[in-house]
């Protein structure tokens, strides 16, 4: 036998292409063999294993349900069930107690169908489809939170947003666009006009252009409906004209915050004043703003149907801010015509520029540009992001560049100045965690901060100093005063972009400035990242900085930027 395989082998080596197609024709027997098992029939499962009351279905028939697609927990297989197991997935037990077989999805026709189906019942139980309908950009058909994502949208996760807030119904437009809503302010159309596909699912219905597929959500508990994410604005004065101000009232004798905030939630209004026995709904305006709060024990009436909540007086108000989202600032789109200049957004990184181009788009109604290509950004909905930023589509870009040649190509700018320690700790988040996520413990601890501090400090000076010294009209922005007084200073910002400042569109604004790209401030450091070093030379380029800007006769940085 050995010299028999000796003589093989000396065979092969004198001729090595005949080996090697000998090897190419057994690969391929074998792969052909493997393929013909994969599709070899539906299992010969006994009547009472696969299905212990209704027996096995015919040839052709529909499958049954065979359970959720989770293969964390399998029985003891013998037997006849053992054979099948070992070829297609484990036995489970589903809900009701019986034996029914799952199937691991090795890539199959008949699994992936199988899966499909899963998925599509377990879909139903969470929510129901119920048709197309038509939308407006000026009075949104589901009118409550939205958000967007071009990249990875589907229908589970529009459906589980907005469930999670506690809407009854889950929109999806364009696409790549999720509204949520507690009613339907809208008329239904046909379900041809629901074209487009999901960005993050191909095969699924995201409806269409100006066109909502809407589905009813399933809610596990009734209470997920109520007020628990509404938001508690202040006690105030009541307005003058209490009609014109609040345009809805209700007398509730057994009043209390969850029955006011239900009424104007229903009512389709973002804001909630409880007066005592009387609720009222209606919008932030110029004839009550909020921006002028009172002492809260002007308004520590209790309510009669709740012993430790404060209902107002008839002459001062609670007020909360309800699910409801205000569409008075929502609708954005491109310049009708080329803009003849363009104007920048500067700002360092980590100043707060996205935030920042979330209030203007809201504010004005046009989309902001950027010098860079972020598909991010794009993907949450900033859509100016893939134009060329010398397009004129848009009402400003965002740049984060100091060189002299790129400043001088901007007409007018708006600079974004932030607090130096907080900037570089938000960029060095963003570096190494994304927009809104956080660097791991092992970058702040390791050579990444330090050598971060070292890069990036000196550009924080010197990119305020280039845009002073080569800007031709700048206006100066503290982030510090945008988040405390953003009505006044947006309002500021948006002058310099040649856009009439409408202050109900402010005031709007005012009510949704967080937008989808604040980080949260869950996960703060338990300690100061910052040395003595690096403390003593970011408190230089501090004052190097307000020196600057005090020359020109403009406010010097806050006080807060030092000391430690």
């Amino acid at each position: 036998m050995a010299k028999l395989w000796f003589k093989f082998q000396r065979y092969f080596r004198r001729k090595p292409v005949r080996f090697f197609t000998f090897l190419v024709l057994y690969l391929t027997a074998g792969s052909l063999v493997l393929l013909h098992s994969g599709f070899v029939g539906q299992p010969a499962v006994s009547q009472n294993q696969a299905n212990p009351v209704a027996g096995a279905p015919a040839e052709g028939a529909e499958l049954p349900f065979l359970g959720d697609l989770n293969l964390g927990r399998a029985f003891r297989d013998t037997g006849e069930t053992s054979s099948i197991a070992r070829r297609y997935g484990p036995w489970f037990k589903g809900k009701d107690g019986n034996e029914r077989a799952k199937l691991v999805d090795y890539g199959g026709a008949w699994s992936r169908a199988l899966k499909g189906r899963v998925i599509r019942e377990k879909e139903e139980e969470r929510a129901k489809y119920i048709g197309c309908y038509l939308d407006d950009t000026q009075s949104r058909a589901l009118r409550g939170v939205s958000f967007f994502d071009y990249k990875k949208m589907t229908v589970f996760r529009c459906q589980d947003n907005c469930a999670e807030r506690g809407y009854l119904y889950a929109g999806l437009e364009f696409g790549a666009e999720c509204y949520c809503g507690h009613k339907i302010q809208a008329t239904n159309v046909s379900e041809a006009e629901c074209d487009m596909d999901c960005k993050g699912e191909r095969g699924s219905v995201c409806g269409g252009a100006n066109r909502l597929s809407v589905y009813r959500l399933q809610l596990a508990q009734e209470s997920a409906r109520r007020y628990g994410s509404a938001v508690f604005r202040g006690c105030f004065r009541r307005p003058d004209n209490l009609s014109l101000a609040l345009p809805v009232t209700a007398a509730m004798p057994n009043m209390s915050v969850d029955k006011c905030v239900d009424l104007c939630t229903e009512k389709e209004y973002p804001l909630a004043a409880l007066a005592g026995t009387a609720c009222h709904c209606g919008f932030p305006t110029t004839r009550f703003p909020l921006h002028e709060r009172e002492d809260e024990q002007l308004c520590a009436q209790k309510c009669s149907a709740e012993e430790f909540e404060s209902c107002g007086t008839p002459s001062y108000f609670i007020v909360y801010q309800t699910q409801v989202q205000d569409n008075r600032c929502m609708d954005r789109r491109f310049l009708p015509a080329k803009s003849k200049q363009l104007i920048a957004l500067a700002s360092f990184p980590g100043a707060g520029n996205t935030w920042a181009r979330h209030l203007i788009e809201l504010a004005t109604g046009f989309y902001t540009g950027s010098y860079y290509f972020d598909g991010s950004l794009y993907n949450k909905g900033f859509k100016g992001e893939r134009d060329h930023w010398r397009s004129g589509r848009t009402i400003c870009i965002k740049t984060h560049e100091s060189g002299q040649k790129e400043i001088e190509a901007f007409d007018a700018a708006i600079l974004l100045i932030r607090n130096p320690y907080k900037a570089l700790m938000a960029e060095f988040n963003r570096k190494y965690g994304g927009h809104i996520g956080f660097a791991a413990h092992a970058h702040w601890k390791g050579k990444e901060w330090p050598e971060f501090v070292r890069n990036y400090a000196p550009w924080w000076a010197t990119h305020t100093l280039d845009w002073l010294k080569f800007g031709k009209k700048v206006l100066v922005v503290h982030f510090e005063d945008l988040k405390q007084d953003l009505f006044v200073q947006l309002g500021r910002m948006v002058s310099l972009l040649g856009v009439a400042v409408r202050e109900d569109r402010l005031l709007c604004v005012e009510s949704q400035k967080d937008g989808n790209f604040k980080r949260s401030g869950l996960r703060k450091l338990e300690y100061d990242p910052y040395t003595a070093d690096m403390q003593k030379t970011i408190s230089a380029y501090i004052k190097t900085v307000d020196a600057a800007l005090k020359g020109r006769n403009l406010t010097g940085v806050p006080d807060d930027y030092y000391p430690r």
